[in-house]
C-alpha cells in the first residue's frame, strides 16, 4: 500500500508550544534516515513484531536514557522503502546537555549519530543495518516532520523485459513480465491525474477523512539499466494511493485498459473500478520537502487547518 501518516490534529500542540518531561524542557532533535522495507513491518510501531519506528527508537532510548517517540515524515507500510525518510522526536534537555554537554558542533553530532548506527546494526543477519541514520541536528519546536512538509516523493521501479532482469535488485523491483509497457499510454493516463482531485479510486478511505489530494508530478520513463521508473509527487498522500497509481499504470501499460477508464477513476472517483495495488517492493521514499526554518510555524498552521479529521496522508 502506499505512504500514509497519521494524523492527531486535535490533540497535537499548537506551533512553537512547549511541552515537557517531569524532569525540565524539551530539546527537539530532527533525524534523516534510510532502510531497506523488506525486513520490517512497515514504519508504525506493532506488538511482537519488528518495525523502523520501533527499532529507531529503542537505540534512541538506550542512548537518551528517556521515553522518546517519533513523529514522521510519511508512516510507509510492509516491504516499502525510504532512500530518504525525516523524522523527530523531543528528548528532556537535561538528557541532551549529558550527551553533548554545550556541544552541538557537527563533529559531536556525528559521533551521536554513529552511536545511534551502532546499536540499529547489532542483531542484524548482514553487516551493517537496513535502517541507517544519515544526520541528526538539534532544530526548533516549530518543526515537525510531518505538519511542515510540503511535497513528499516517491519512486515506483518496474521492469518489463527480461534482458534488463537484476537478480541483486529484485527486492526494489517489481516485474510486470517480459511483454514491455507502452509508456506514451501510461503517461497520456498520468496526465489525467495531475493535479487536485478526488482519489477514492486509489484509496483505501478512513472514515471523516478527505481523499482530496492534490498530484504535483505524475511521469513514467525509462532509465539508463532499461528499467521502467514512475516518479511521484504530492502534497501528501492517502492510504494505498501510490501503489494503486501504479498499478492503474500498469494496466494502461499492458493495454489492458484505456485512457477512457483513466479518465473515470478521477471524473467518478469510487472504489468500485477494480484499481490493482501494486507490490509493496517496488516503491521507495526518495525525498521530503521543507521550508526555510523562518516559515516552519506557517506551514505547520497552513497543514493544520486543512487536515481537520484522521486521514492518511
Amino acid at each position: 500500500m502506499g505512504p500514509l501518516v497519521s494524523a492527531r490534529a486535535v490533540s497535537e500542540p499548537e506551533p512553537g508550544s512547549k511541552r515537557s518531561f517531569e524532569d525540565g524542557e524539551l530539546v527537539r532533535i530532527r533525524l534523516d534516515l534510510a532502510y531497506a522495507g523488506a525486513g520490517f513491518h512497515g514504519w508504525a510501531k506493532q506488538p511482537g513484531l519488528r518495525t523502523v519506528q520501533g527499532e529507531v527508537e529503542a537505540a534512541l532510548r538506550t542512548v537518551v536514557r528517556a521515553p522518546v517517540e517519533l513523529t514522521v515524515a510519511g508512516r510507509t507500510d510492509a516491504g516499502v522503502h525510504a532512500a530518504h525518510q525525516v523524522a523527530h522526536c523531543d528528548v528532556p534537555a537535561s538528557a541532551w546537555a549529558k550527551l553533548l554537554p554545550g556541544n552541538d558542533s557537527p563533529e559531536a553530532l556525528a559521533k551521536l549519530r554513529r552511536r545511534f548506527n551502532s546499536l540499529l546494526a547489532r542483531g542484524t543477519e548482514t553487516p551493517g543495518a537496513d535502517v541507517v541514520i544519515h544526520r541528526v541536528r538539534r532544530v526548533s519546536t516549530d518543526f515537525d516532520a510531518r505538519f511542515c512538509a510540503l511535497t513528499r516523493h516517491y519512486q515506483y521501479t518496474l521492469c518489463d523485459r527480461d534482458e534488463t532482469l537484476n537478480p541483486t535488485t529484485a527486492q526494489l523491483v517489481w516485474w510486470t513480465g517480459a511483454q514491455g509497457l507502452r509508456l506514451e499510454k501510461m503517461n497520456e493516463a498520468a496526465g489525467l491525474w495531475v493535479g487536485e482531485h478526488d482519489f477514492l479510486s486509489f484509496c483505501k478511505p478512513r472514515a471523516g477523512a478527505t481523499t482530496i489530494r492534490t498530484l504535483k508530478t505524475l511521469v513514467v520513463a525509462r532509465n539508463a539499466n532499461g528499467e521502467v521508473e514512475v516518479q511521484v509527487s504530492a502534497d501528501a498522500f492517502c492510504h494505498s494511493m501510490v501503489r494503486s497509481l501504479v498499478g492503474a499504470l500498469v494496466e494502461i501499460g499492458r493495454g489492458r485498459r484505456d485512457t477512457t477508464w483513466a479518465r473515470t477513476l478521477v471524473r467518478e472517483p469510487a472504489r468500485t473500478h477494480g484499481v490493482p495495488i501494486a507490490p509493496a517492493h517496488g516503491l521507495t521514499l526518495v525525498g521530503v520537502d521543507y521550508p526555510p526554518p523562518a516559515l516552519w510555524a506557517e506551514q505547520q498552521r497552513k497543514t493544520r487547518r486543512v487536515r481537520t479529521s484522521p486521514c492518511g496522508c
